[in-house]
């Protein structure tokens, strides 16, 4: 049996990762990174109900997601919370009810698995141009979702799909070459 007061809390572990990637320091730099997320988090919740893809589109570029031009985002979508700025999505994508990108992975509660084979990893998405994420699927850290494919509902995303193919499953696996 795992006695749980011999686990060690993480929290600050976590917290200096995040404010060395934002170059953050100190006491100060605690608070500038509590607002900014606090900004981020209002933002994200605005654009995440919201009926109005455009408005969900301007929400998301507030927090600093890339997105380019006559993008449609349905709501309930969820691009990563703390890292928005390493997702970028082309012209032309639409993004599916439920969908969820995530620009980092991190045990974030478990120090084994962390400062294991597990450590918290943050790396760039690219949703290419023309690209459809249906609902529910789930594109991770690291993955670029080639022009003009499309990721069927509830698949998880975690390699590179090429342009114009048809990935379904978890992990998700191109299924078919889309005729151009």
């Amino acid at each position: 049996m795992i006695n749980m007061d011999d686990e060690k809390d993480t929290f600050p572990i976590n917290e200096k990762e995040v404010m060395d990637y934002y170059g953050y320091s100190g006491s100060f730099g605690r608070l500038k990174m509590k607002i900014k997320f606090l900004r981020s988090w209002i933002l994200h919740s605005c654009a995440y109900s919201s009926p109005s893809s455009n408005f969900s589109v301007k929400m998301q570029r507030a927090r600093g997601v890339k997105i380019g031009k006559n993008c449609h985002f349905n709501p309930y979508v969820l691009i990563d919370l703390i890292y928005p700025k390493m997702v970028e999505i082309g012209n032309n994508v639409t993004l599916g009810s439920h969908s969820m990108i995530f620009a980092h992975s991190n045990p974030s509660a478990n120090l084994f698995l962390k400062q294991g084979d597990y450590p918290r990893k943050v790396s760039k998405v690219v949703i290419k141009s023309g690209a459809v994420i249906n609902p529910g699927a789930i594109v991770i850290a690291g993955v670029t979702v080639g022009e003009n494919s499309i990721i069927s509902p509830r698949s998880v995303v975690t390699q590179d799909i090429p342009d114009y193919c048809i990935a379904v499953g978890n992990p998700a696996r191109v299924v078919k070459k889309i005729n151009h």
